[in-house]
């Protein structure tokens, strides 16, 4: 539903009547498809998702980004993917990423982390363990994210104290970080469909994810991924002391 539309001439709508959030025939048809698959075999599990809202009442929760990064996606770039999340009592176990054009798929279940492309083997994921913050290479999707007054020092702060600030990767940052080619990760503002399928597959690899007053990321919100735990605990020191 998403490959055959990518690098083609879409029509793109905006969810917003100021600003821009944009929306594709690629993002509707793909989460009518995946809800479609696990209502047939799942029926009793609930489903949260970016286009088509919430349906159900379950302690297992499916929670759908069909097209994470539509902006990449309409602009031709291979940063883009399918994140589907699934969740127990509010906490995501299980995660997949996938990206087509690359065909790349990082997923995550219960002990274990995993990349395979193009269909070949599947590897474990393992990050980076550093826990230097001054060594780090960090990943926002764009500064812009911390315009307001009140975060703006706080990118500044992680800015400043790391070695390497990439930008404009979507969820592919994160499960770059979940391969140990990224350390760090740091974003205001998220859904839960933004993060609940990346949850697990940065935990299962060794990594750590929190929001920044330390709480689960799977509801969403302003949210620290990190190679380690230690790494983690210092940049939300630093973050909560901007």
């Amino acid at each position: 539903m998403t490959l055959p539309l990518f690098r083609t001439t879409l029509a793109v709508d905006n969810k917003y009547t100021i600003g821009f959030d944009p929306v594709t025939e690629a993002d509707r048809g793909a989460e009518t498809a995946i809800r479609a698959v696990i209502a047939e075999h799942f029926p009793d599990h609930a489903i949260i998702g970016e286009e088509w809202g919430s349906s159900g009442d379950s302690p297992f929760t499916w929670i759908i980004d069909p097209v994470d990064g539509t902006r990449a996606f309409i602009s031709g770039a291979p940063v883009w993917g399918t994140l589907i999340g699934f969740a127990y009592e509010g906490v995501a176990i299980a995660g997949l990423m996938s990206q087509p054009f690359i065909g790349e798929t990082f997923l995550a279940v219960p002990g274990r982390s995993t990349y395979r492309r193009d269909g070949g083997a599947a590897q474990a994921n393992c990050t980076s363990g550093l826990v230097d913050l001054a060594a780090a290479r960090v990943f926002t999707t764009t500064p812009a994210l911390f315009r307001a007054p009140e975060l703006a020092p706080k990118w500044q702060a992680i800015e400043a104290a790391t070695r390497l600030q990439r930008f404009g990767m979507d969820c592919y940052g994160y499960a770059l970080l979940a391969a140990g080619h990224a350390d760090l990760v740091i974003e205001p503002a998220l859904n839960t469909y933004d993060i609940a399928a990346l949850v697990p597959i940065i935990r299962e690899a060794g990594g750590a994810i929190a929001c920044w007053d330390g709480t689960d990321p799977t509801p969403g919100g302003n949210v620290i991924a990190a190679a380690t735990p230690a790494l983690l605990e210092k940049a939300l020191i630093l973050v909560n002391a901007s």
